[in-house]
């Protein structure tokens, strides 16, 4: 097993395409090993290559924004993820607040952390 640390944006889409071939080995074994390193190498990157400051003015809607613009996820899978398309229309729009379910469905489905979904946000009105 050739692990090395990760420093660059390439080395960071070189482990995730690690992980995603070692996704779902059983624990314990040489692949899971491989996949329990990569996962805390990526995270440690994550966490210094992009910081998370839970005190910047950002919220739920701009993290699942985020999701959809920069990780590659699409409206479509948010609709799959929380049942219809005008659901996801409504979260993204801000007319419909996320409730515990979808925030769950959705940190499990993107691995997405809880905390960052569970932020208080404004609702629009219908006028």
């Amino acid at each position: 097993m050739e692990i090395r640390p990760i420093r660059t944006d390439e080395d960071h889409r070189i482990a995730l395409a690690e992980i995603e071939a070692c996704w779902g080995a059983p624990e314990g074994t040489e692949e899971g090993d491989k996949l329990d390193v990569l996962i805390a190498l990526v995270d440690a990157y994550e966490e210094k290559r992009w910081p998370i400051d839970l005190d910047e003015n950002f919220d739920p809607i701009d993290v699942l924004n985020h999701a959809i613009d920069e990780l590659g996820h699409t409206q479509a899978e948010l609709a799959d993820i929380l049942g219809s398309r005008s659901r996801a229309s409504e979260i993204l729009s801000r007319r419909r607040a996320l409730t515990v379910e979808m925030i769950h469905k959705v940190s499990k489905a993107w691995k997405i952390p809880a905390d960052l979904l569970v932020r208080p946000y404004k609702i629009k009105h219908a006028a």
